[in-house]
């Protein structure tokens, strides 16, 4: 990784991004940047609200400008994205750039589906957790392995 990348770590969600984002930002001595806890704070809601009063399209649009944003700091950071970053054609255009290095973290569906058991601000995984993480495995695969 060169001085002047950042270093994004994607995964599906409950893959651990934001815990290996603080252990890479400590070794690494740089700032940590949480997308979804970025988001909520441009937006002054949830990211659970923004689902809720806005739709999906509406958080994929804050999603992608705060990525950009960030990308474009001059500072390298450490930035653990939501799941589903890779989903806009753009967010992997921005991510297969000069400016990221990228790490892919892996789990099987059971150990994804025990960590976000508990979670409160995956409105994406409210009707059926095990099979909704099922299928976005199966239709970000491609997408995680691009960037």
């Amino acid at each position: 990784m060169r001085a002047d990348q950042h270093l994004v770590i994607v995964g599906m969600t409950g893959s651990g991004k934001s815990t290996v984002a603080r252990v890479r930002g400590l070794r690494l001595g740089r700032e940590v940047v949480d997308l979804d806890t970025e988001i909520e704070h441009r937006a002054g809601k949830s990211v659970r609200r923004i689902f809720a009063d806005d739709g999906e399209a509406c958080f994929r649009e804050l999603e992608s400008t705060a990525l950009s944003d960030v990308l474009a700091d001059d500072q390298p950071q450490v930035i653990a994205p939501g799941g589903g970053v890779v989903v806009s054609e753009a967010n992997r255009a921005l991510l297969c750039g000069p400016r990221a290095r990228v790490a892919w973290l892996c789990a099987d569906i059971d150990t994804l589906a025990d960590r976000v058991a508990h979670g409160s601000h995956r409105p994406l995984l409210d009707d059926d957790p095990r099979g909704t993480l099922q299928r976005m495995l199966r239709d970000r695969e491609p997408w995680y392995r691009e960037v």
